[in-house]
């Protein structure tokens, strides 16, 4: 199985950038730093999809970074990504794993620590977990988890677990002594005025938190 190398996963929607092409600020939060990127359209059509797909594929490759395509194991084989990202409702993580071999990375979105376990125990690679925090763009999976979760997701799951939903560098420290291995963030980045400076900040919170341990 993989082992993931990154601790700041950035997923993207192209709704909170400010108007500003979400390529061009995926190049300068790569250009800071970032080495993983979770490409997460769900309403674009499939030829849009693709074509965005391409775009940050090669934009990723250019870095070294990593890609997972969220939900579309097809988009994800066509541009060659690196894995894919999983919901509770998408395939189960089982069949993706026959599917994409043991090379390349399934993800998995859980909003429970059982879920986080049970897709640790499929086969997938890592978890995200959240809302730790309250955070407009999850708001519909619910009222905000809290730290508790995260650090008994930490004990439980044999696969890292990274926090989701409000994280900002400022509660990176927070997330990361309950348990987490790292952070997944959209606004924090996306929405930055500088992309690269927050990118930046995000990177040197999580380093901060290392020698904090």
């Amino acid at each position: 199985m993989p082992r993931i190398d990154f601790s700041l996963c950035l997923v993207t929607d192209r709704h909170q950038t400010a108007g500003r092409p979400l390529v061009t600020l995926l190049r300068e939060a790569l250009g800071a730093g970032l080495r993983f990127v979770q490409l997460r359209e769900k309403d674009l059509p499939t030829r849009a999809l693709l074509e965005l797909a391409r775009d940050v594929r090669t934009v990723t490759r250019e870095h070294g970074a990593k890609l997972l395509i969220n939900d579309r194991l097809d988009i994800a084989m066509a541009v060659e990504a690196d894995g894919v990202h999983l919901r509770a409702d998408s395939l189960p993580v089982a069949v993706v794993r026959r599917l994409l071999g043991p090379g390349r990375l399934i993800g998995f979105s859980a909003h429970s620590v059982e879920e986080a376990v049970k897709a640790a125990g499929e086969g997938a690679d890592f978890a995200v977990l959240g809302p730790v925090y309250e955070t407009p763009s999850k708001r519909r999976y619910g009222s905000p988890i809290g730290l508790q979760p995260i650090e008994e997701a930490g004990r439980r799951c044999r696969i890292p677990v990274l926090a989701i939903g409000g994280i900002t560098a400022a509660r990176v420290g927070d997330v990361r002594r309950a348990g987490a291995f790292g952070v997944a963030v959209i606004s924090s980045i996306l929405s930055a005025p500088d992309v690269a400076v927050a990118t930046g900040e995000l990177l040197g919170a999580i380093v901060a938190s290392r020698a904090g341990r």
